[in-house]
């Protein structure tokens, strides 16, 4: 009988927090039944043997080459076998009940499509842009004229309350399995970056809502790519033209190719 959860976690070179985030597994899923899917693109680090030896029930995927995060977590989806598909960063600690609590949210919500939980810090504070809105230019501006004016961001990240949003962070992301029947997986022209924007985007499109559940908790270290690779800004700006590209008219796209030569360096 398949399983009402399927975890896919896409990792690189992050062993220790991989096995970390494997170990809350089954407080943060209980009681359902799940399967663990591990896509690897190409760790250096001992992750598989690691992994094969703490946690010999998990399906372990290795690339030898990195296909980034996109196309690793689609290989991870066309294994999957869940009513309910969760991408997970190796980088998260959910707390206990947190992954159940978001697949009873769907159950209950079946209008929602996408769900994530509320993402915190190290230090148990929010973590900034663990959802949002879509980046038009305006809201880019606005974005940004507020950082520069120090008045704060545009959202609360620590809202208390489930809310309706135009996306969440593929840190910690459920999406049922009829969404990803319907409209497929990530776009694997983005390496990384915006593909979880893009998803939410077209989950809306075809008729669905993406919600914020903070009843469920998450614990995101976050920022480990940008620390070990040196492409990944770079990596940012051009998924963000992809998503322009996707989804927004010529005007938009000049708007933010003029806008781009103004951004800062992504940090998160």
């Amino acid at each position: 009988m398949p399983p009402t959860l399927s975890v896919i976690i896409v990792t690189w070179n992050v062993k220790d927090l991989l096995l970390r985030a494997l170990a809350r597994l089954p407080a943060a899923c209980a009681p359902l039944t799940w399967e663990t899917i591990v896509v690897d693109n190409a760790s250096s680090d001992g992750s598989a043997q690691a992994v094969a030896a703490a946690f010999p029930g998990v399906h372990y995927l290795r690339n030898d080459t990195n296909f980034g995060y996109a196309k690793a977590n689609n290989q991870g989806l066309a294994l999957a076998q869940g009513e309910f598909l969760l991408l997970l960063n190796p980088d998260t600690e959910a707390d206990a009940g947190a992954i159940s609590a978001l697949v009873r949210f769907l159950q209950a919500h079946p209008v929602a499509g996408i769900v994530g939980p509320a993402l915190v810090l190290s230090d148990g504070s929010p973590q900034p842009y663990g959802f949002g809105g879509n980046p038009t230019v305006a809201y880019l501006l606005r974005r940004n004229a507020r950082r520069l004016l120090r008045r704060g961001p545009l959202h609360d990240w620590g809202a208390r309350q489930a809310s309706r949003v135009d996306w969440v962070s593929g840190a910690c992301l459920l999406a049922r399995r009829a969404v990803f029947t319907q409209i497929g997986g990530l776009d694997e022209t983005m390496f990384m970056y915006f593909e979880d924007n893009d998803w939410c985007l077209r989950a809306w499109q075809a008729g669905w809502e993406v919600w914020r559940e903070p009843a469920a908790r998450v614990l995101h270290i976050g920022g480990q790519s940008l620390k070990q690779n040196r492409r990944a800004p770079a990596a940012y700006y051009a998924s963000l033209r992809i998503f322009y590209q996707r989804h927004y008219g010529p005007r938009d796209r000049l708007a933010l190719a003029l806008l781009l030569r103004l951004l800062p360096r992504p940090t998160v």
